[in-house]
């Protein structure tokens, strides 16, 4: 069975090419548009099974593609949204994949092989989730940036999660079965890993602490 397809680019060159890199792959395009508002109109009357969008658009050249898919995933949730960008945008990435199952984001690069695209479409079209290698690397990245304790080790945590506890370097060592030294150590070792030099305006241990509330 032919995938029906919905194409949004606002380059006609870029749309022309797509439109015809999709129908190599299977697809047959029902409409192809250049902005976000023609496209939410496009698969309104045509309800396609996947709605191909690029991200950026007329007006600002921002979001428009990513607000539009959005849109549609609110309207139709059974339409798949195959997003397709220049670049690795890791927020819009993030906005997409909490719309739920149903939805890909491809870098424009990788979709001139048919074979990925079609196995795109097809993933998208059955409720599957489809991102891009570098997109993912990229959204791990910036989970780790995010997450204050990705660099602690183990131990270091163990020690952490004890201060939170609000015990003492004594019981930690007792608990742990380390010496005194070796607390003072991880101590050490967790403030500087989270960023925390010595201050005269901030308690390290309750900041310290903070962050593992908090992670």
């Amino acid at each position: 069975m032919t995938m029906r397809v919905v194409l949004a680019e606002d380059s006609m060159l870029l749309r022309e090419g797509l439109a015809r890199l999709l129908e190599e792959a299977g697809a047959t395009v029902q409409a192809g548009v250049g902005d976000g508002t023609a496209l939410v109109e496009a698969v309104a009357e045509h309800r396609p099974e996947v709605a191909v969008v690029d991200v950026r658009m007329p007006p600002s050249f921002t979001d428009e593609g990513l607000r539009a898919a959005l849109e549609i995933r609110g309207r139709y949730p059974e339409i798949g949204i195959l997003v397709l960008s220049q670049y690795v945008e890791e927020s819009y990435a993030t906005d997409l994949l909490e719309a739920g199952g149903g939805v890909g984001y491809l870098l424009k690069d990788r979709v001139s092989k048919l074979a990925d695209l079609s196995d795109a479409l097809t993933r998208v079209a059955a409720g599957g989730t489809v991102l891009d290698p570098e997109v993912v690397s990229a959204l791990l990245t910036r989970r780790r940036r995010r997450d204050p304790l990705a660099e602690l080790s183990p131990r270091e945590r163990e020690v952490l999660e004890l201060m939170a506890q609000g015990r003492t370097n004594t019981a930690i060592g007792r608990l742990m079965v380390i010496t005194q030294g070796a607390v003072e150590k991880h101590i050490s070792s967790i403030f500087t890993k989270l960023g925390l030099p010595p201050s005269s305006d901030d308690h390290r241990r309750v900041m310290a602490v903070l962050a593992w509330l908090e992670s």
